[in-house]
């Protein structure tokens, strides 16, 4: 059976790929000679000890919903689901490193109104983890969540995704339109700009992208001195007193025990693709949700991401970092709500080009909207200087 995604993803220019594995190959070397200096000096440096040995009664809870599996085409896919089966259905999509876990602050808020899926996807938390390297190519990953989407039965869904899980919503808002009713998007350009606007205070950076080409060395850096590398990303649990929130034991335990090839191999095969020009533009409304002052994204890709949508909606999180839904879950969670719920009709019509009209158009579809549903959309007095320096160029 011929699959609509196979018509919108496309590989990217010899040279690109080129590119990338000749800065792999170096990154990779200096890397490893930084490790065996490490190693010398501070031979415990590298030890991989897990410290998390029990599940936290947040992962074992019946508190948040069902944990279900589904089994498609010899994958199992695990899921935590809430709400009533014969309301819409609405799959949440976590990010890297991150699993359903993540979505703790939507689940309750909106199995009120959904079926709630808050899945974890190919090779986190308790879903399959298949260690080949082809099996997280995005068209094999866009035909297991469109089967996914298929089972529940509804005909479609609502899917809103964060980070890596809205990198791979975009791609299912091309491919498959007649499965996604709306799509919303928080921290995550589209997939054509995703990988060109990495900043490098990002800590999964450029220079990270070719490292974890690697093979087994990604993986082993990932687990050292008790997974610190959790600790680098959701900072946001981390008070500014140095008080760790409990959700972190979760984080902790999942991914000391977790193999890191399945989450890692998302960023072996994703970087050499994207989104063909020949599919068009997303006919989906969309939601594009960022905080602003998320360190690892560039809002202008954010505003540069409206070029690929008919209509769309803008909702910046103040004093927000790149996990806006957890940091300040009620205004996300209002900024969703009136989205998912409310009357999004906008009337079609050729979205303007260019950044600064691009800016101006989203502005005001973000400020008409905003007078309906949302408050305060958008704020100029936010904008990073990157940002103006963009506009004054």
């Amino acid at each position: 059976m011929s699959h609509p995604f196979l018509n919108i993803v496309e590989s990217i220019s010899t040279f690109d790929t080129i590119k990338v594995w000749l800065f792999a190959g170096l990154w990779g070397l200096w890397m490893l000679f930084k490790r065996l200096v490490f190693k010398l000096w501070n031979p415990k440096s590298f030890e991989c000890v897990n410290k998390h040995d029990h599940p936290p009664p947040c992962l074992v809870t019946a508190s948040y919903g069902h944990h279900s599996f589904v089994k498609l085409k010899g994958v199992k896919l695990h899921y935590v689901e809430a709400g009533s089966r014969a309301d819409p259905v609405l799959l949440f999509l976590h990010g890297f490193p991150d699993f359903w876990i993540g979505w703790r602050a939507q689940i309750g808020e909106f199995a009120k109104s959904h079926r709630v899926i808050a899945l974890d996807l190919k090779g986190f938390g308790d879903s399959d983890k298949p260690l080949r390297r082809k099996s997280y190519r995005v068209e094999v990953i866009l035909r297991e969540l469109s089967d996914l989407i298929s089972s529940f039965g509804m005909g479609r869904c609502s899917v809103v995704g964060h980070d890596l899980g809205a990198l791979l919503g975009w791609y299912l808002a091309h491919s498959s339109p007649h499965l996604i009713a709306k799509f919303v998007a928080i921290s995550c350009p589209h997939p054509n700009l995703y990988w060109s606007s990495l900043p490098s205070s990002s800590t999964f950076n450029p220079r990270w992208i070719y490292f974890s080409q690697i093979p087994l060395l990604p993986e082993l850096e990932a687990l050292q001195e008790d997974v610190r590398i959790i600790d680098k990303c959701h900072q946001h649990l981390i008070s500014g007193g140095g008080k760790i929130d409990s959700f972190m034991d979760a984080y902790k335990y999942t991914f000391s025990t977790v193999d890191w090839t399945g989450p890692i191999n998302y960023f072996r095969n994703l970087p050499f693709c994207q989104v063909s020009n020949k599919s068009g533009m997303i006919e989906v409304p969309c939601l594009l949700i960022v905080g602003n002052k998320d360190n690892c994204i560039e809002l202008e890709s954010i505003i540069k991401s409206t070029e690929y949508t008919e209509k769309y909606f803008l909702k910046v999180i103040e004093n927000s970092g790149h996990f806006p839904h957890q940091e300040h879950p009620e205004t996300v969670n209002q900024a969703l709500a009136k989205f998912l719920l409310g009357d999004v009709a906008v009337t079609p019509g050729k979205s303007p080009s260019g950044l600064v009209n691009r800016l101006y158009g989203t502005v005001m579809s973000a400020k008409t909207y905003s007078n309906q549903v949302f408050g305060k959309a958008l704020s100029f007095g936010q904008a990073p200087t990157s940002l103006i320096s963009a506009l004054k160029s």
